[in-house]
């Protein structure tokens, strides 16, 4: 059973950019680890200042390999600078 993960952030105002420009740096890194199936940032179409990453990973354990890499630890320090409030990540698995 694979790991959904919904990741949300609000860039602080004029912050838009560079944070889109951060989740974006995010992706090759992330698809080339161990147990990641999909990553990709979203926009908000009628909330530019809203994003998500959708990603879905093989498991726990894969994810939280992940939150110890170097370029998670980076995009973390990163976003203290340009997020609005705290990010969130919910974790979703099949219904079945």
């Amino acid at each position: 059973m694979s790991l959904t993960i919904i990741a949300g952030f609000t860039a602080k105002t004029g912050r838009e950019d560079d944070l889109r420009t951060a989740l974006e740096a995010m992706i090759e890194p992330s698809i080339d680890e161990p147990g990641c199936l999909a990553y990709q940032p979203y926009t908000d179409p009628n909330e530019p200042s809203r994003m998500v990453i959708i990603e879905e990973w093989t498991s726990q354990d894969a994810l939280d390999l992940h939150f110890q890499t170097p370029h998670f630890k980076h995009v973390a320090e990163v976003l203290d600078r340009l997020l609005a409030e705290p990010f969130t990540i919910r974790h979703l698995t099949d219904v079945n």
